[in-house]
C-alpha cells in the first residue's frame, strides 16, 4: 500500500476529487441561485454545511488513527447530548445521564483496541441491563418503561451504531491491503453522504410518488430508487480503488449502503415528527443538528461494517 503526506496513496487522490467536485458544486448553485433568486437557498445552505462537514472529517483523517477514533467519539458524543436534549427525561433520572456519555470512551476504547467481543455486547447486552436494573432501584415506577426505552433506544443509535465507523476504521488497518481502514471509512461516508444529495437531486427533479407520506413527505420513489442506483455505480467505481473489494462486490456494498441510509433518514425523521421538531438541533450552520447530517450513517455505518466483516473478514 503506498501512502502520501502519511495517507493511502487512494485515499488522498479521493480527497482531492471530493474537494474539486465541492468546489465545482459550489459554483454550480451559486450561478443556479443568481440565475434564478430564491429558488435555491436550499441548496445554498445545503452545500455550505458541506464544506464545514469535510473539512473536520479530512482534518480527523489527516491525523492519526488515535485522533480519527476521538473524532468519532466526540461526534456521537454530540449526537447523544442532542438526543438526550429532544426527549422527555424524568427528573428522577437526569443523576443517571452522565453513565449513559461514559458509555462513549468505553464503547470506542473496545473499538480502537480491536476487542470485537466486547464492542458488540457492550451497549447492547450490559447496558441494556444496566440502566433498566439502576432505575428500577431509585424506585420510581411512573413512566418506567418510556425512560428505559427512550434511553436505551438512544445509546443503542448514537452511541453502538455510529461507534461501528471507528471499528471499521481499524478492522481495515489489516483486512484493506488496498487503502487500510481510512479507505473503509472513506467509502462509508463519502458514499452515505453522496447518497443522501443524489436521493434528493432524482427526487426533486423526478419525484411525484411518496415512499412515507406521513414521516417524510419529500421522499419518492423516484428519489430512492434514483438514489440507489446511482450510489451502486459510484461504488462499483470507488470500490475497488479503496477496498478490497472488486466492482461486483462494491456494487452490492453501494445497494446496502444506499437502503440503509434511507433507512437511517426516515427514522430520524419519524423521531422529529414525534417530537414536534424540524431540526434536532443548529449545531451545523444551514442544516440544523449533527443528527440531521448523520441520520443515514446511524443505519449505514452498522450495516456496511457487517457487511464487510462477514464476506471479506471473517
Amino acid at each position: 500500500m503506498r501512502t502520501m503526506f502519511g495517507l493511502p496513496e487512494h485515499v488522498v487522490y479521493a480527497t482531492a476529487g471530493v474537494w474539486a467536485l465541492l468546489a465545482l458544486a459550489t459554483a454550480l448553485v451559486l450561478f443556479l441561485r443568481w440565475r434564478r433568486p430564491g429558488h435555491y437557498d436550499e441548496l445554498v445552505s445545503r452545500t455550505a454545511s458541506w464544506w464545514w462537514m469535510i473539512g473536520a472529517f479530512t482534518l480527523a483523517i489527516v491525523l492519526d488513527t488515535t485522533v480519527a477514533i476521538v473524532f468519532l467519539a466526540f461526534i456521537s458524543y454530540l449526537a447523544l447530548k442532542e438526543y438526550l436534549s429532544l426527549i422527555p427525561t424524568r427528573r428522577i433520572d437526569r443523576g443517571l445521564l452522565l453513565f449513559a456519555y461514559l458509555a462513549i470512551p468505553i464503547q470506542y476504547y473496545w473499538a480502537a483496541t480491536d476487542w470485537y467481543g466486547m464492542f458488540i455486547v457492550f451497549v447492547p447486552v450490559w447496558l441494556f441491563l444496566f440502566f433498566p436494573a439502576l432505575m428500577a432501584l431509585r424506585g420510581d415506577t411512573k413512566g418506567f418503561l418510556a425512560a428505559v426505552g427512550t434511553l436505551s433506544w438512544g445509546l443503542m443509535l448514537t452511541v453502538f451504531c455510529l461507534s461501528h465507523m471507528a471499528m471499521l476504521l481499524v478492522l481495515g488497518a489489516s483486512h484493506n491491503p488496498v487503502a487500510g481502514g481510512v479507505g473503509l471509512l472513506f467509502f462509508l461516508v463519502v458514499l452515505t453522504q453522496f447518497n443522501d444529495v443524489a436521493q434528493y437531486t432524482w427526487g426533486k427533479l423526478f419525484g411525484c410518488h411518496k415512499v412515507t407520506p406521513n414521516v417524510s413527505p419529500k421522499k419518492t420513489w423516484e428519489g430512492l430508487i434514483g438514489g440507489v442506483l446511482t450510489t451502486t455505480a459510484l461504488a462499483a467505481v470507488l470500490g475497488p480503488y479503496l477496498t478490497p473489494m472488486d466492482h461486483t462486490w462494491s456494487a452490492a456494498a453501494g445497494a446496502v449502503l444506499g437502503i440503509a441510509g434511507f433507512l437511517g433518514d426516515i427514522t430520524i425523521s419519524a423521531v422529529k415528527r414525534d417530537l414536534g421538531v424540524k431540526d434536532t438541533g443548529g449545531l451545523i450552520p444551514g442544516h440544523g443538528g449533527i443528527l440531521d447530517r448523520i441520520d443515514s450513517l446511524t443505519y449505514a455505518a452498522p450495516a456496511f461494517f457487517h457487511f464487510f466483516r462477514h464476506f471479506f473478514a471473517s
